[in-house]
């Protein structure tokens, strides 16, 4: 049986790991941190479930074909039955009015830049991502192209060039009211190009992209069950400092805890920070270089409370829209997006969880903090600045806040070694793709959200099954789904 070693237990690794196990490699992912799922993480305070990284999850419904790849792993079980919210997304003022994003769209009025988003979006209703088999590798259960679904998506690529060179700021121009534009903008980055906004919101208007009960912290655990339950091997609190390949073909991957030779390595940490730090030397091949050169990351802060009062008459998800910017690590905001969790269970009866999510470059401004001592008394100001402008909108929460955390773009940088502690990749209007290579070498494979732009939960599920595809196709090895 060959020995396939996966750095990082997040949601590409844990993907690899188990196909790569069902095709008969003996497996062992070795994981930096205590827990399952990378990037995708929950944690605890006083009571109070924070999360932090899912907030939906593109192929909730068999309708996307990666909900076979949820399935096939256990992401998706009986015990994380999925939840789709409707409105999406609740703009509300000071002065408690409210206009909602709902996923049926006409609610948004019949004027000609409503009529053309609709017109945009149903397009892309149409376009399913397909986890293609690679070449030449032999699978148990080889799929077959949908010839009929891929003529369904020619509407929609007939508009990727125009949208992937306009930002998202620029496609929502168009329309007059000043609150609907600021609804919208809750969808994605206004940086981001209009491509990502379109897919984003056709993904909730089709009935997809729910919330899976548990959030991040369960559907971790349920990929890493998987994972033991057919003989993998994950060791948490295993830091890997160096992939080396040995004369013999084979690799060594020394950790932090001795050394361990492996037939195959799959690297799913971050590709940004892979090519600096684990080859012993930074990587210099022309396509390390061109990541490293175009790379725009998205980063946020998190700020996360445990409130003594049951706020479940609120929206689940809000966009409070500012009178005056709210000023926070060098970033000024108008809109602070507050995710409400009062009817997940995830605080104790009659209580609730809120997490703020400030987005914006601020890894800078959070490192030079960190450097001159100032980082937890910065963080704790913003926790009380971000306090009370909720208190305007929400004035239930007045002096019922008992638990605070605050996560910053260092804290994921220190705890999952993302680039500049982002969560995605920036896909900027105009921004051309830079690949990183599946397989870079024999024996040798990337997988992650990093990998293709513009990343996230899909890409890391499509290119965690590809490692293990290709590691088949090396090995002369039948893959196994399932």
């Amino acid at each position: 049986m060959k020995k396939v070693i996966v750095i990082g237990a997040g949601i590409s690794g844990l993907t690899a790991g188990i196909y790569a196990r069902r095709s008969g490699f003996e497996v062992t992912l070795l994981e930096k941190t205590a827990s399952p799922g990378g990037m995708i993480t929950c944690w605890n305070r006083k009571g109070y479930t924070f999360e932090g990284g899912m907030h939906w999850l593109i192929g909730s419904t068999p309708r996307y074909e990666v909900h076979e790849i949820w399935k096939d792993t256990g992401a998706l079980q009986a015990n994380n039955p999925v939840h789709f919210k409707d409105p999406m997304y609740t703009l509300l003022e000071e002065d408690g009015t409210r206009l909602s994003l709902h996923r049926d769209l006409r609610e948004l009025g019949e004027g000609p830049a409503a009529r053309r988003l609709r017109r945009h979006v149903r397009r892309f209703e149409a376009v399913c991502l397909q986890p293609a088999d690679v070449p030449g590798v032999r699978c148990l259960t080889p799929r077959k192209t949908n010839l009929k679904g891929v003529l369904k998506m020619i509407p929609a690529v007939l508009l990727y060039p125009w949208l992937v060179n306009i930002s998202t700021e620029r496609y929502l121009s168009r329309f007059k009211d000043g609150r609907v534009r600021n609804l919208l903008r809750s969808v994605v980055w206004p940086e981001y190009n209009a491509l990502s906004f379109v897919y984003t919101l056709s993904t909730f208007t089709s009935g997809d992209s729910g919330y899976p009960a548990g959030g991040s912290l369960q559907m971790g655990r349920n990929m890493a069950g998987t994972l033991e339950s057919l003989g993998g091997t994950i060791r948490y609190g295993t830091m890997v400092r160096c992939v080396r390949k040995t004369d013999d073909g084979r690799y060594e991957v020394q950790t932090d805890l001795g050394t361990e030779t492996a037939d195959a390595v799959i690297v799913s940490i971050d590709a940004r920070t892979a090519i600096e730090t684990l080859f012993g030397e930074p990587l210099q091949d022309r396509w390390a270089r061109r990541l490293r050169k175009i790379l725009h990351t998205a980063q946020c802060s998190l700020v996360s409370l445990g409130v003594r009062t049951d706020l479940s008459a609120y929206p689940e998800t809000m966009q409070l829209l500012q009178k005056q910017p709210f000023e926070a690590a060098s970033l000024s905001y108008d809109l602070l997006m507050v995710n409400n969790y009062a009817r997940f269970g995830y605080a104790p009866q009659g209580c609730s969880t809120l997490t703020v999510l400030l987005r914006g470059k601020s890894f800078e401004y959070w490192k030079k903090a960190r450097e001159d001592g100032t980082y937890k008394a910065k963080k704790q100001q913003l926790a009380q600045a971000v306090i009370r402008r909720l208190e305007t909108f929400i004035p239930e929460i007045r002096g019922q806040v008992e638990a605070i955390d605050v996560a910053t773009p260092a804290t994921f940088q220190r705890y999952c070694n993302m680039h500049e502690g982002s969560y995605m990749t920036l896909w900027r209007a105009g921004d051309r793709p830079c690949r990183v290579p599946a397989r870079f070498g024999q024996g040798l494979y990337f997988a992650g959200q990093r990998t293709s732009l513009c990343g996230g939960l899909p890409v890391a599920a499509t290119t965690g099954r590809k490692a293990a595809m290709l590691l088949c196709k090396d090995f002369d090895t039948v893959f196994v789904e399932r």
